[in-house]
Order: structure tokens, then sequence, then C-alpha cells
């Protein structure tokens, strides 16, 4: 995959790393910004993702009411130290965060907490769907990989689409603002609520 000038300043403006180390770690990477990420926090290298490691105790509960109150969120927001949790630019993150989960609806954070059980009932779900629709089935364990990789993107709010930009994952937009703030951020939790949705868990 060809490594583009966007790609790397996108990579920089997340990591803070020199240009020429976010060239080359793309390059390594195939252009995969998340393990582009990964080489650099490997060679020491991306500030932003050191910063991720840090303890993050301070932070904000943002709670989000939209059409009217027909979708409540709730997202715990985490940072290093109370002065930043007081910060525009944090807050503004932590809000964007919350609008993110009313319009798009994860079920989770991240991808590790999908359960097991789940992943195994969409492979099933996604190996049907092509055997019916006729594909060979030397192909079928990519297609279905390909589609497992969706459904996840689809579900993990980090993993999501920024709404205000599909270009850029939530966690994308969170790596930014750690190399603009200096801190760690993390979202630890949150809460949707739909009115008129049952309560049974399923």
């Amino acid at each position: 995959m060809e490594v583009t000038t966007a790609m790397i300043k996108e990579l920089r403006a997340a990591t803070n790393a020199p240009m020429l180390d976010c060239r080359k770690a793309l390059q390594d990477a195939n252009g995969d910004f998340q393990k582009a990420v990964d080489w650099l926090r490997e060679k020491g290298m991306a500030t932003a993702a050191k910063r991720a490691d840090r303890d993050a105790s301070n932070g904000v509960v943002e709670i989000y009411s939209h059409g009217g109150g027909r979708v409540g969120v709730m997202v715990e927001v985490n940072c290093e130290t109370d002065f930043v949790a007081r910060s525009e630019k944090f807050r503004t993150l932590a809000h964007e965060i919350a609008l993110q989960i009313a319009a798009s609806a994860p079920k989770y954070t991240r991808a590790e907490e999908i359960p097991q059980s789940e992943l195994d009932h969409e492979s099933e779900i996604a190996r049907a769907r092509a055997k019916e629709e006729g594909k060979p089935d030397n192909i079928l364990e990519k297609i279905v990989e390909g589609r497992i990789e969706k459904y996840k993107d689809e579900v993990c709010l980090l993993r999501q689409a920024y709404i205000r930009d599909e270009k850029m994952s939530i966690e994308k937009l969170i790596l930014q603002n750690i190399a603009a703030i200096g801190e760690s951020v993390i979202v630890r939790r949150f809460q949707r609520w739909e009115l008129g949705e049952s309560t049974q868990q399923s």
C-alpha cells in the first residue's frame, strides 16, 4: 500500500513522532494506522501512545440528551490531572464522544470486550450468508474474517468512524487529542438509553 503525505501527517498529529519515523512506521505496517502506532510505541517514539500507559483517574462524566429526550448518554472519560479535566479541549472531546455514542449506538468500548460467544455467532451468520451468496469454499474464511472485522467496527466505540469525519476513527480522534492535551485520555465506560427500548438483556 502506498504511504501518502496525508497518512504521515495524520500519524504525526496523533503521536508527535518525527516525520521520517512516521513514514517508516507506516511502510513497515503496510499503511495500517494502528500497527504503525504500535511500531512507534515499541521504538519509544510515540509520546501520545506512551501517555496512554499512564494512570488516568481524573476526568468528567459527560451527560448528553438527544432528540428532545429520546436518547440519553452518560460517558466517563478520564485524564491524568484535574487541570486538564477542567480544560475546554478535554470537555469538548468528552462531549464529542457522547454525541458519537448517541448517534452510532456502540455496544462496547473496545474489541477485546466482545464475548467470544457473540463473535462465534456472528461468524456463523457471515459463513451462512457467504454460502447463500454462492462464494467459493476456498475463500469463505477470508470473507468471514472480513465481515467480523466490519462487525467490530460497527459495535466498538473506538473503532467506529467519527460522525464528523468518516475517514477518522474515534480511537484516532482520542490519540490526536492526547498529543494536543499532553495527557493520557481513556474512555472508561458508557451507557446509552433510548426511549421505549426493552430493558431485557439479550
